[in-house]
């Protein structure tokens, strides 16, 4: 591994314990070596990867480079090709300095790679751990890919990854309406599919702008279904720090579009909430700027509200879903609720419903009733493309 990606995975300090809930010996499609190293042979190849790309502990870009594999470029998405770009950040094109390979930014200039970007290429690579929620912008950019290789009648070779969230799908189905780079589908909030799987259902289903369909090649993992508890062991965002946040993930991203912290800024992020508006006892943190998080929510305010970290939730365990208790419980908790939402939680929750549920004092059972219909005709959908 060149010492450059060896640095970024140490100061990362992405490698999780231990533990015994999660299944061991999982091998993801990049260490199928075997089975797409042919498609690759001889071929000029761009590669759309991130620091989650590797097989065991060594980078794929090192490990294709080693195997004589002739690396165009690469294209990065949000956070980079590193990993280290906060939230949102705008990532301009570079050259890895320790290969020289040309890294064109997906979260920059363009999100799209354009006919000019890949006329010098033959064949495209996407390996990019998910987490396996709508609004986690990886399968927005798996999504683009596919449609820049359709327009430019390129294969793409998609090496999958297992699913932290693979083994449950809930939350309220996106209305088109309220399309965006964090929900560019007609899906729940977590979609229980790898990025393979989702692959396969944007052709099958004729999701991709215009309809155009992708020629994939997808290199499944081995040793994985949708029942296994799969530690991640690169994280995959500066503020998924570990399994805890990831497993947190999907209930407490809605507070994004609320006035609330869900602890970016701190040691916890996607593990903890809090306002300076709540009650002054209890658990409390204070946001601060940092290189990924330069303005974080609430930033320099003393908060107070309630750590998850330790919470059942933040572990997987069997009949997993979204909790809504913690935003149901922080709306009332409020003083003015008038000022809880903002308008970004439409975006999050994928339309205007939830927010008006929860303004009208439904319950948490409620509101979990409204999704059954559209959560049954998605999971027969989602039947039709699973690999695992």
């Amino acid at each position: 591994m060149n010492r450059i990606l060896l640095l970024c995975v140490l100061l990362a300090g992405c490698i999780y314990e231990t533990s015994a809930q999660y299944a061991e010996h999982v091998l993801p499609g990049a260490t199928q070596t075997a089975r797409y190293l042919p498609l690759l042979k001889n071929k000029r190849v761009a590669m759309m990867v991130n620091q989650t790309a590797t097989i065991d502990n060594t980078h794929l870009v090192d490990s294709l480079l080693k195997l004589n594999i002739k690396i165009q470029k690469i294209f990065s998405p949000e956070h980079g090709f590193r990993g280290n770009a906060g939230h949102g950040e705008k990532v301009a094109n570079s050259v890895d300095s320790a290969t020289g390979i040309p890294i064109v930014s997906l979260y920059g200039q363009h999100r799209k790679a354009t006919a000019a970007d890949l006329e010098d290429v033959d064949i495209l690579l996407f390996d990019i751990q998910d987490v396996g929620t709508r609004f986690f912008t990886y399968i927005s950019s798996l999504q683009e890919l596919m449609e820049s290789a359709a327009e430019n009648k390129k294969t793409l070779v998609i090496l999958d990854r297992p699913n932290p969230n693979g083994d449950y799908v809930d939350g309220p189905i996106l209305d088109t309406t309220y399309r965006s780079f964090i929900g560019m589908q007609p899906i729940p909030v977590v979609h229980g599919m790898t990025v393979g799987e989702y692959a396969r259902m944007l052709n099958g289903e004729h999701m991709l702008r215009k309809g155009v369909h992708c020629d994939i090649k997808v290199i499944p993992c081995e040793n994985y279904d949708h029942k296994t508890f799969y530690r991640v062991p690169i994280k995959p965002s500066p503020n998924l720090p570990n399994m805890a946040a990831i497993n947190l993930y999907a209930s407490l991203c809605f507070f994004e579009g609320t006035a609330l912290s869900l602890g970016r800024g701190t040691d916890k992020p996607f593990q903890v909430y809090g306002s300076p508006a709540f009650p002054k006892k209890g658990y409390s943190f204070t946001p601060r700027a940092s290189a990924t998080n330069p303005t974080p929510v609430l930033k320099d305010q003393l908060c107070y509200g309630f750590d998850l970290s330790d919470a059942p939730e933040a572990t997987p365990h069997a009949g997993r879903k979204i909790e809504l208790k913690w935003l149901l419980n922080a709306y009332r908790m409020f003083p003015d609720k008038s000022k809880f939402f903002i308008p970004f939680f439409s975006k999050l929750a994928g339309n205007t419903i939830l927010q008006q549920q929860i303004v009208k004092g439904m319950s948490e059972a409620e509101i979990r009733k409204s999704w059954e219909p559209g959560l049954a005709k998605f999971k027969i959908i989602r039947a039709k493309y699973l690999l695992y």
